[in-house]
């Protein structure tokens, strides 16, 4: 893991707690579920833009990965039923530097058109990491951003936090996700 860096104060981890039996005994969580209102060009968006492993095992459906063995799923909707995604069920997808991050915006802009993309951010540091957000054709909402190797691990090696946690501009963030100054 990145060691962590800050420019003041961490925030103050929370009183260790006794973790609860949970009443399933659930081993792995295996999907998410996303719509679109067409699978075809949804295909070669992830595919050829986002880089995601895509598979399409029935014709109103397909499946995607990246990274890891968590997929989505992703199902056909009936036109004009597919609503915008909210900002807050935003879908992340990790890099590990803030250079990564500047790239990947600059690309996102430069092929908005071409792939219909839509709400483009501009990146900053925000919620612990630096990251933009853009809406996709199918109004899916999308994060990129900064992230060490192994995602939010680094969140739950810390455990829970106290006050604002991650949210505070004195949390002592990894590395890569700390806001550089502009090249000179």
């Amino acid at each position: 893991m990145n060691e962590t860096v800050s420019t003041s104060e961490p925030a103050a981890p929370a009183e260790p707690r006794e973790k609860p039996e949970p009443t399933l005994k659930l081993s792995f969580l295996s999907h998410g579920t996303l719509e679109s209102k067409d699978l075809d060009f949804t295909r070669k968006f992830y595919e050829e833009f986002m880089g995601f492993e895509v598979v399409r095992p029935a014709k109103i459906s397909m499946w995607f990965r990246l990274g890891g063995q968590h997929i989505y799923v992703v199902v056909q909707v009936t036109e004009g039923k597919k609503a915008e995604m909210s900002f807050l069920n935003h879908n992340g997808v990790d890099v590990e530097t803030e250079e990564q991050v500047d790239e990947c915006h600059r690309l996102v802009v430069r092929d908005a058109e071409k792939w219909k993309l839509h709400k483009i951010s501009k990146p900053m540091v925000q919620h612990g990491t630096y990251s933009f957000y853009f809406w996709d054709a199918d109004d899916n909402s999308w994060e990129i951003l900064a992230n060490p190797p192994g995602g939010y691990t680094w969140m739950f090696e810390r455990g829970d936090q106290e006050g604002l946690g991650h949210m505070s501009r004195k949390f002592a963030r990894p590395d890569s996700t700390i806001r550089k100054s502009p090249k000179e």
